[in-house]
């Protein structure tokens, strides 16, 4: 890509943000290096860890708590917190909330989200879970645009979990973050190096 410019992105997050590190170093200094830089990571609960996490990398923060607002009318503020940015790309990493139409149209195939399951086979949340519960021997991590639905948009990527001897949630989960933390940046590199977002 040479000196083209970077994609501008940023990171969705509500809690500690494990995936927002692996991306963080990714960018800094990884596979993203090249093609992306972080710009903003959000949150929608003001006390989440990552926001200092990503403030002691010197990436720009934003909170607003998302408690009690409907998801509309929340969303629409987002929105106008984050246009300043110019973002090319909003990456979900482990973001809690379910993002309304209006969102979604702001950002066509310009949202993407890591799913800890076979979207084809379990949408919402605890994949992991599900996957323990069912005893499965293996699992998949899925990288998805973001549409009107859950989980349901379009699929990027998809990456094998071995869950063979798990003996416990904690161990299932364990190996699938090793397995996301690793690929979602794969995923990323595959649709900035594709993209004519530039």
């Amino acid at each position: 890509m040479g000196a083209t410019k970077k994609h501008r992105l940023g990171i969705f997050i509500s809690g500690r943000g494990s995936n927002m590190n692996a991306l963080l170093a990714s960018c800094a200094n990884g596979l993203l290096k090249e093609v992306a830089e972080v710009v903003l990571v959000f949150a929608n609960k003001p006390q989440a860890a990552g926001l200092e996490t990503a403030q002691a990398a010197n990436i720009p923060t934003a909170a607003l708590a998302s408690k009690g607002i409907p998801r509309a009318t929340f969303d629409q503020k987002v929105l106008a917190l984050i246009e300043p940015y110019q973002l090319d790309y909003i990456v979900l990493a482990g973001y809690m909330r379910i993002l309304s139409p209006g969102f979604v149209t702001a950002y066509p195939k310009r949202i993407i989200n890591i799913h800890p399951a076979d979207t084809t086979q379990h949408q919402g949340l605890r994949g992991y879970d599900w996957a323990w519960k069912e005893g499965l021997e293996a699992t998949k991590i899925t990288v998805h645009y973001v549409d009107e639905g859950l989980d349901t948009g379009t699929i990027i990527a998809q990456y094998p979990v071995d869950l063979k001897g798990a003996d416990s949630l904690e161990a299932v989960q364990r190996r699938g973050l090793a397995v996301e933390h690793e690929n979602y940046q794969r995923a990323l590199w595959q649709i900035l190096t594709t993209s004519s977002t530039q």
